[in-house]
């Protein structure tokens, strides 16, 4: 039943109503004016009928008008019911960060398959950043860092669609699990450190860390990023990543995900990250992250510009 139809069906209950209402208190009236004449029980009961019956209309009036207002958005688009996905997106992690690709093939209704590559960097958790308030530089650096650490990774997992997303603005809530290889990169920091010459002089010269030797006061800052990529060091891993993620996109060929998880790295040796002697092998972490991507039609091929010109053009 249209808006309009519930609008009509409205005034013709409220008209009638109205006309009972004219009907009946004349006839009350006339009822306390001649008292010694009684109201009859048959025109009592006619009113009573009546307004018994209007009353239901009215109810039955609210019940389907107000079950069509109280529904959700219903989905106007052409659903893609095979639905594999590409998707791309950033997170945070409790000892670093991650941008992770992954692409979905699904092989039944509610389960997919995925392959993925990922970035992720690690910190230490006594990393602090300082700089050295004797002398004015726009640099800072953590005080006793030995290598900037990121990974490279690759590799394939599963994923079980729970809840099904059915109308617009509703949420798909997802598991998914897998693993693969990583790679860990290892580049020695170079610090800008104050080398005194006499009362007056200094010098500045790039050096790597030396606890025995360097203090806080001593550096000025990082050196360049770009100094001491000769010197990199690989450290090969494995990894394993598990979580949940909620699609809650309103256009059904693009996806809105967070995902939330916890995810393990574990190299074949341990990783020099700061002068101390607890860097660590095993890198256990929870993460939060987002991710968007777009569906793709198994037999309407499209890509993601040709599907942003659709939606512009509509």
């Amino acid at each position: 039943m249209s808006s309009s139809l519930c609008l009509q069906y409205w005034h013709s209950v409220h008209a009638i109503v109205k006309h009972v209402r004219h009907t009946a208190v004349p006839m009350l009236l006339q009822r306390n004016r001649k008292a010694d004449h009684r109201f009859s029980p048959a025109a009592s009961l006619n009113i009573s009928a009546t307004m018994i019956k209007r009353f239901w209309h009215v109810i039955l009036f609210i019940a389907i008008c107000g079950s069509l207002a109280g529904q959700g958005d219903i989905d106007p688009q052409d659903r893609i019911f095979w639905r594999n996905e590409k998707s791309i997106g950033p997170a945070l992690n409790a000892d670093g960060w991650s941008i992770i690709y992954r692409d979905l093939r699904q092989f039944k209704p509610n389960q997919r398959w995925f392959i993925e590559g990922s970035v992720e960097g690690f910190k230490h958790p006594k990393e602090i950043k300082l700089s050295n308030y004797y002398f004015q530089s726009p640099g800072s650096f953590v005080f006793g860092k030995l290598n900037t650490t990121w990974t490279l990774g690759a590799g394939a997992g599963y994923q079980l669609e729970i809840f099904e997303k059915h109308d617009l603005g509703g949420v798909s809530v997802s598991w998914f699990g897998g693993g693969g290889a990583t790679l860990l990169f290892a580049k020695p920091i170079y610090y800008k450190i104050i080398v005194l010459l006499g009362n007056d002089y200094y010098t500045i010269e790039e050096q790597k860390f030396d606890l025995t030797i360097h203090q806080p006061l001593d550096i000025m800052s990082k050196a360049s990023f770009f100094k001491g990529f000769d010197e990199i060091k690989l450290y090969p891993g494995l990894y394993a990543r598990t979580g949940f993620n909620f699609e809650y996109s309103r256009n059904d060929r693009i996806t809105h995900t967070v995902e939330v998880g916890a995810s393990l790295h574990a190299f074949a040796k341990t990783i020099p990250i700061m002068a101390s002697d607890d860097n660590k092998q095993f890198f256990p972490s929870i993460f939060v992250g987002y991710r968007i991507g777009m569906i793709l039609d198994p037999v309407s091929q499209r890509g993601l510009f040709d599907l942003l010109r659709k939606q512009s053009a509509e």
